[in-house]
C-alpha cells in the first residue's frame, strides 16, 4: 500500500514511517523543512514538501496514495484555537479527497474524557463537537465520513506517548519541575493518566491502517491510568528534586495548557482494540522510561 503520512518526521510519525515500511508499505511523508525531508528520507521514504497550512499539498498528497494517517499537529499550547483551527481543516481536506473510494483514514485523535467516574472506552462518544471544540472537533466530523465511502479509523492516543526522544506532556512536566526545584502533583496525586510507548503506538497504526473497518475507534493505550503522583514521585527521583502536592489551580498556572490536565482522572481501556486486532503493547512502561533517563535533559 502507498500510504501518505502528516507529520512523518515527529516523534510518533518517525515511529510510524519505520513500521510501515518494515512492512512493506510504500510511504510518502509531508514535510515542512529541509530538516523534516531529510529524516523522512532516511527512512526510505518519498517527501511531499508542505505544511499543516498548505492545504492542496495536502490534499495532492491523499489523492495519490492508497491510504493516509495523519499525524500532524500545530501544539500551539498558548493558541490552542490555531492548532484547533488547523487540524479540523485538515481532516475536512483528506476526509474530502478521499470521499467515496473506500481507502483507510488513520488520524491522531485525543483519549482524554474526563468525568466518566470510570475507565474510558472506544464506545464512548467524544464530546468535542464543532470547530470551536478541541481539536476542532475533527474526531466526530471525521467519522461522518465512514458512511460516504472513507474507511475512518480514529486513533485515540493516551495523553502520554512515551519514549526516548518524548517532547510532549512528561517532557513539559519535567521542565516545570526543573525551573520550579519540585515535581508538583495535584492535591493526593490519585488521578491517573493513561500511556503507551510509542512503538506500541505505532504497530496500532499500522493494524488499524491493514484491518480495522470503517468507523472504528482505537485506544492506544498500554497502560490504562498511572497515577499522576507516582509520575511525580519518579520525575523527582531522577531529576534530584522533591514531590509535592500543589493546588490543582496553581500548577494549572505554572504549567500553561498542560497543567490542567494533571488533575484530570482520565483512565482509559483498550480492551475493544486489543481483541479487535490482536494489539499486544510490549513496550517499556512509562515509569521505566523515566526511571531509563528519557525525561533528564531539558
Amino acid at each position: 500500500m502507498h500510504v501518505f503520512v502528516t507529520g512523518a518526521s515527529g516523534f510518533i510519525g518517525r515511529a510510524v514511517v519505520a513500521e510501515l515500511i518494515a512492512a512493506g508499505h510504500e510511504v510518502t511523508g509531508l514535510a515542512r523543512s529541509e530538516a523534516s525531508a531529510t529524516v523522512i528520507k532516511e527512512f526510505g521514504a518519498e517527501v511531499n514538501r508542505g505544511d499543516l497550512d498548505d492545504l492542496d499539498q495536502i490534499r495532492q498528497g491523499a489523492d495519490a496514495a492508497d491510504g493516509v494517517i495523519h499525524l500532524a499537529n500545530k501544539h500551539d499550547w498558548a493558541h490552542p484555537e490555531v492548532s484547533n483551527h488547523a487540524e479540523r481543516a485538515a481532516v475536512q481536506t483528506i476526509s474530502d479527497t478521499l470521499a467515496g473510494s473506500h481507502r483507510p483514514f488513520v488520524f491522531a485523535a485525543g483519549l482524554a474524557l474526563p468525568g466518566l467516574g470510570r475507565p474510558s472506552t472506544e464506545r464512548d462518544p467524544n464530546p468535542a463537537v464543532g470547530p470551536d471544540s478541541p481539536r476542532g472537533g475533527a474526531e466526530n466530523l471525521a467519522l461522518t465520513y465512514a458512511d460516504r465511502g472513507v474507511r475512518v479509523i480514529p486513533v485515540r492516543f493516551a495523553p502520554t506517548v512515551h519514549g526516548e526522544g518524548d517532547h510532549g506532556f512528561i517532557c513539559i512536566v519535567a521542565q516545570a519541575a526543573r525551573r520550579r526545584g519540585a515535581s508538583l502533583y495535584p492535591g493526593e496525586g490519585g488521578n491517573r493518566w493513561p500511556a503507551v510507548h510509542r512503538s506500541d503506538a505505532a504497530r496500532l497504526v499500522r493494524l488499524g491502517l491493514e484491518n480495522a473497518p470503517a468507523g472504528t475507534i482505537l485506544h492506544a493505550a498500554a497502560e490504562e491510568g498511572v497515577p499522576v503522583r507516582r509520575i511525580a514521585e519518579a520525575l523527582a527521583g531522577r531529576l534530584g528534586v522533591p514531590a509535592k502536592s500543589a493546588p490543582a489551580e496553581q500548577i494549572a498556572d505554572e504549567i500553561p495548557f498542560v497543567g490542567r490536565f494533571l488533575a484530570a482522572d482520565i483512565p482509559a481501556t483498550s480492551k475493544i482494540t486489543r481483541n479487535l486486532l490482536g494489539w499486544r503493547p510490549t513496550g517499556p512502561t512509562l515509569l521505566e522510561d523515566i526511571a531509563a533517563g528519557h525525561y533528564d535533559q531539558p
